[in-house]
């Protein structure tokens, strides 16, 4: 499985299995989102952990995800992202507009 969700009640963790977060793998992590948002989660975490590139189509799901929890009143945080993925994120100049924790346990005190 290339996404690894936990949750409670409002938050949400997902867990990124795969090295490269692309058009190969986007869509399950849009579908992932989908279902936490329609079950009425609105803090969503993403752990990034384990991916060391991300293209245009993972950026558009991250934005996605972040978009589903503001329109919800709710927050949606990156967090373990390599520096190759947080150099990509501040090219397209996301790091303004994302939430960016270190870590999960980082993560969930911004929620």
């Amino acid at each position: 499985m290339d996404f690894e969700t936990t949750q409670n009640k409002l938050n949400a963790v997902i867990k990124c299995n795969v090295e490269k977060l692309n058009a190969a793998n986007s869509l399950e992590l849009k579908s992932e989102l989908v279902i936490l948002n329609k079950n009425g989660v609105n803090n969503v975490v993403l752990d990034l952990t384990k991916t060391k590139y991300c293209d245009s189509s993972g950026l558009s799901s991250i934005l996605i995800g972040n978009r589903f929890c503001k329109d919800t009143n709710g927050k949606f945080v990156l967090c373990g992202l390599h520096p190759s993925v947080f150099k990509m994120i501040q090219i397209s100049q996301l790091d303004k507009v994302l939430l960016i924790a270190e870590n999960e346990v980082e993560a969930m005190k911004l929620l």
